[in-house]
C-alpha cells in the first residue's frame, strides 16, 4: 500500500517530547534540522505543511532543573514559558537555513470551542500557508489549565488537521508504529501495517501510558486519528528518527502505521461541534429519544429530556448523553439550561405556556447536531 502523503496536498507533522528533547536531554538541534530540512523538501513538492510541536515542557524542565515532570500546574506552566522561548528558537533558525519562513501559533481549547475564534484561527493558519510560511503550533500552556487543556499534542494535531481540512496527519513517535500488543513485553507482536481509523479494536491494542517526558502514548495517536479521520484526514504514525522519513513517505513508501479515513466528511460546522473537548454542560436523554436521535435521525425535543447537568445558555454547544451517561450526540441548544429545567418532560406544544416564548418545538434541531 503506497503511503497517504503520496497524493495529500495539506500535511500536519506533529512531533513527540522524547524526540524534540532527545528523551529529555534538551533540545535536540540535530533532529530538528533534520525535520526542517525534509518540511522544506516538502514545500518544494507543493504541499502546505503545518508543524505541531511538543518539547516546550520538557524543555522548561531542563532549563529549571526539574528532574521529572511537576504536578503543580503553576510550575509546568512556569516550564513552558521558558521552554517555549528555546523552542521557538531553535526552530526559526533550523527552517531559516532552507530560507523557509515559520511563525508560532498557540491555541488553548477556548480558542476552537467559541465559533469566532475557531473561524479566526482558520483563517490566520490559511493565509501563513497561502503565504508560504510554515506554522508551528504548540498548545498556550503557559496559561492553559487541566480544566481546558487538549490533554497532549496528538490531539491538538488531529485538531488543527480538522480546522484546516488536512489531507494527512503524521505523528513521528519514539515507536515505529502501532503494534498489536506491546512489543516489549510479547515478542509476538507485530507492526500493523495499516488499518480504519476508528476500529475500536485498535484502542485495546494500543493500551498503555506516554513516557514520563511526554504526557501521551499510543492510545492517544489512535484516539488522534480517529478524530483526524472525520475531516478525512489519513493518519501515519512511524518513528520520528527513521531516516527521510517525510521525504520518503511524501514520495509513496509505506512507512509505520497507516490509519485510512472512511469516505466522507462532516460539514464544518458539524465538525467544529464535534471537536469541542469540553461542553458547557449536559442533557440526559431517555432511552426513547436516544433511540431517535441515534437511529431515526430525529431532533431532541424537551420530552425525552430527563435531566440538566451544568449551565449553558441558548446557542452554545451541549453534550447529549443517555441514562448511562455515554454520549450520543453534541448540538447547538435553543435553549438555556435554566429553561430547560423548566420544558423538561413536557410537550413542545407546552414550552411557549411555560415559557412565554417559543425558540423552537426543538431543544436542539437534527440540523445543529452531530452524532458521536
Amino acid at each position: 500500500m503506497n503511503s497517504a502523503l503520496q497524493q495529500a496536498s495539506r500535511i500536519i507533522v506533529k512531533v513527540g517530547s522524547s524526540l524534540v528533547t532527545d528523551e529529555g536531554r534538551g533540545l535536540d538541534h540535530t533532529a530538528i534540522a533534520r525535520w526542517a530540512s525534509q518540511i522544506a523538501a516538502l514545500r518544494a513538492l507543493g504541499k502546505d505543511v503545518v508543524l505541531v510541536s511538543s518539547g516546550a515542557i520538557a524543555e522548561g524542565m531542563l532549563r529549571l532543573g526539574f528532574t521529572k515532570r511537576p504536578t503543580d500546574i503553576h510550575e509546568l506552566q512556569a516550564c513552558a514559558a521558558c521552554g517555549q522561548m528555546g523552542l521557538a528558537q531553535i526552530y526559526e533558525t533550523s527552517f531559516r537555513a532552507h530560507g523557509v519562513q515559520t511563525a508560532q501559533v498557540l491555541l488553548t481549547h477556548a480558542d476552537l470551542a467559541d465559533r469566532e475564534r475557531y473561524l479566526n484561527a482558520r483563517s490566520t493558519l490559511t493565509t501563513l500557508l497561502r503565504l508560504k510560511v510554515v506554522p508551528i503550533i504548540n498548545e498556550n500552556d503557559t496559561v492553559v489549565t487541566d480544566e481546558i487543556k487538549f490533554g497532549d499534542n496528538d490531539t491538538l494535531g488531529a485538531l488543527v488537521a480538522n480546522l484546516i481540512e488536512a489531507d494527512a496527519l503524521v505523528i513521528l513517535t519514539d515507536q515505529p508504529g502501532l503494534y498489536s500488543a506491546d512489543p516489549r513485553k510479547n515478542p509476538d507482536a507485530r507492526l500493523i501495517a495499516h488499518a480504519q481509523a476508528g476500529d475500536v479494536a485498535l484502542e485495546s491494542m494500543a493500551g498503555g501510558a506516554g513516557s514520563s517526558i511526554g504526557s501521551g502514548g499510543m492510545l492517544t495517536k489512535v484516539l488522534a486519528a480517529k478524530r483526524a479521520a472525520r475531516s478525512g484526514a489519513h493518519t501515519v504514525i512511524a518513528w520520528g528518527r527513521e531516516p527521510d522519513v517525510l521525504t520518503r513517505l511524501a514520495g509513496g513508501e509505506a512507512i509505520g502505521t497507516q490509519l485510512l479515513a472512511p469516505t466522507g466528511r462532516l460539514t464544518a460546522r458539524r465538525q467544529w461541534m464535534v471537536d469541542h473537548l469540553h461542553t458547557s454542560g449536559e442533557v440526559v436523554i431517555d432511552a426513547g429519544a436516544a433511540a431517535k436521535l441515534t437511529r431515526e435521525g430525529k431532533s431532541l425535543l424537551p420530552i425525552g429530556v430527563i435531566a440538566v447537568k451544568g449551565e449553558f445558555g441558548r446557542g452554545q454547544v451541549v453534550t447529549c448523553v443517555d441514562e448511562a451517561g455515554k454520549p450520543l450526540a453534541r448540538g447547538l441548544t435553543n435553549y438555556a439550561s435554566s429553561e430547560v429545567r423548566r420544558i423538561m418532560r413536557h410537550s413542545s406544544t407546552e414550552i411557549e405556556r411555560i415559557l412565554g416564548f417559543v425558540e423552537g418545538p426543538e431543544l436542539i434541531h437534527r440540523d445543529n447536531m452531530v452524532l458521536l
